[in-house]
């Protein structure tokens, strides 16, 4: 007996008029549909008169329930993965099944469709020749503020999601770490009604989400400017005590130092003590 296949299928991220008529064809055909949220997805299934049976795949079980999964794919059984909105993966659940399907030589079938990320980055006007997608920040403010310390020497185009809730402390981290002169978008409820793009430094974004509570509303991405390239080469002095302060203090602080003793971008000494620690 041949495997099935394991379709990977993008929902709607908002308009429920992208779903594709491949996406819906998937859905009506295969013999089970893996939801990250069952009674999430049902909606938009009874939307479209589906009615494949659906169980639960998300983060709290999707890893006991790879190995099952794999065994009914290789006795026959065409499964889909489904997330409650987007392209599944992306910060999503279906990694550990995807990985033990590709392991046991299960096909995987991925289907084009949605994606937050690439939607909010193709319309930003930012570069998008290189770009590093890095998911949700952390929660915690220590956490987040780490987190982008070890991305704000990074060149290409950044792009993060991020909960309303957690917004306005968000922004308030990028200025602190990257700068309040950055350039950034932010794209909120892409697709749906009140879709929304600010864009301009990170201080201006910043300042027109404080002032506006339905700016902290929404499904938020945003993009950041890549740092700008080091430059060629670093007064010889600046180096030396980089180094020296580099054996003593973290690389952030080290770099501020020798930034403001001799009138130097932060962001090209950070990347320089960055290449001492490789």
């Amino acid at each position: 007996m041949n495997s099935g296949n394991l379709y990977i299928v993008p929902t709607p991220i908002g308009n429920l008029a992208d779903f594709t008529a491949r996406a819906q064809s998937v859905l009506q055909s295969v013999q089970a549909i893996a939801a990250e949220d069952t009674r999430h997805s049902r909606v938009l299934l009874n939307h479209y008169g589906i009615t494949t049976p659906m169980f639960a795949l998300h983060e709290h079980n999707e890893r006991e329930k790879a190995d099952a999964l794999v065994a009914r794919l290789q006795a026959g059984d065409d499964i889909a993965l489904i997330s409650d909105a987007g392209t599944p993966l992306i910060s999503d659940p279906g990694y550990p099944l995807v990985r033990a399907c590709r392991a046991a030589g299960i096909r995987i079938i991925a289907l084009p469709g949605p994606c937050a990320a690439i939607a909010a980055l193709s319309a930003s006007g930012l570069p998008t020749d290189k770009f590093l997608f890095c998911g949700f920040l952390p929660a915690k403010q220590h956490a987040r503020i780490q987190a982008l310390e070890a991305v704000m020497a990074e060149s290409a185009t950044l792009v993060f999601y991020e909960a309303p809730r957690r917004i306005v402390d968000s922004l308030a981290a990028l200025e602190e770490v990257f700068g309040a002169a950055r350039e950034m978008v932010l794209a909120r409820e892409i697709s749906k009604q009140f879709e929304t793009y600010l864009a301009g430094s990170i201080a201006n974004v910043r300042a027109q989400v404080q002032a506006d509570a339905n700016q902290q509303r929404g499904e938020m991405v945003l993009v950041i400017a890549g740092a700008e390239k080091q430059q060629d080469s670093l007064p010889i002095e600046a180096v030396q005590l980089l180094g020296l302060l580099h054996e003593e203090l973290p690389p952030k602080k080290a770099a501020k130092i020798v930034a403001t003793h001799y009138g130097l971008r932060v962001n090209d000494l950070y990347r320089y003590g960055l290449e001492l620690d490789k």
